[in-house]
């Protein structure tokens, strides 16, 4: 199983516009950060999570040229906008691309997204359009999905929920404030977990740097990827103050699940 992280900033990305801070003027290619998404794949199986608006820069980067299904954590716009991208998965294809989600978020998104589930509009001969099918999942209720084992995961996101999602050994959760104990005791045991840290202050909907360690550890992976960073935080400054177990990731960042 393999972990590829396309994009591992906050909605606003780094650099971010209009700042000159020493982060988004870092000649570290670790602190540039586009919008949060990832690939896992398992054999020839390969699941999405999130679209990003920076979707089609990630795939070309990462080289991947297809995907079997996405996974959609909730329905922000840095996790959403880059929707229309899957047209290129599209071309010779002869079944829609399979979305998952959360009842609200499936509803957001095929209300601001109709064109990419309309099933009655064909494309014409020679054009192109991007085409999916939308299905609901329940926290909690394992499913297969492209042939991997996925059990969605609710966490709090201010007033809002976000599904993270066990995947086989790895445990992917982004935008929560917390695990509450039904969600950590799905992703205990996990060999490869994922956690949002936004700021090293406390935030209303987000999990802190030091809240998120506090998280890894009552988890017990082997190992604990930060995601969701902001131009606040310099990489090479995060990870010297890390404990070992815990890295923070990057934009290309490819890790290996044995």
């Amino acid at each position: 199983m393999k972990l590829t992280f396309l994009g591992t900033g906050t909605s606003f990305g780094v650099p971010q516009v209009g700042c000159h801070c020493a982060v988004c003027l870092s000649d570290d290619p670790r602190d540039r950060r586009m919008r949060v998404g990832a690939v896992i794949e398992s054999g020839s199986s390969k699941i999405l999570i999130d679209t990003p608006p920076e979707l089609r820069l990630q795939l070309i980067a990462n080289r991947i040229h297809s995907v079997d299904a996405v996974l959609f954590t909730h329905d922000h716009a840095d996790h959403t906008h880059g929707l229309d991208d899957i047209r290129s998965f599209g071309f010779g294809a002869h079944t829609p691309l399979a979305v998952y989600g959360a009842a609200e978020t499936i509803e957001s998104i095929t209300r601001k997204f109709g064109y990419v589930f309309d099933s009655v509009t064909k494309r014409l001969q020679g054009t192109s359009k991007p085409e999916a099918t939308a299905h609901v999942l329940a926290p909690g209720v394992a499913v297969t999905i492209a042939g991997q084992s996925v059990t969605p995961v609710e966490v709090p996101h201010g007033l809002m929920r976000v599904f993270g999602y066990r995947i086989g050994d790895v445990g992917y959760v982004t935008d929560a404030k917390e695990l509450p104990p039904a969600a950590e005791s799905v992703l205990r045991g996990v060999k490869v977990l994922v956690l949002n840290a936004l700021f090293r202050k406390s935030h209303p909907t987000h999990l802190s740097i030091s809240e998120a360690v506090e998280t890894a550890e009552r988890v017990g992976a082997d190992r604990t990827f930060l995601t969701h960073l902001t131009h606040r935080i310099a990489h090479a400054e995060l990870e010297a103050e890390l404990p070992d177990s815990v890295r923070p990731a990057f934009d290309g960042l490819q890790v290996t699940v044995e």
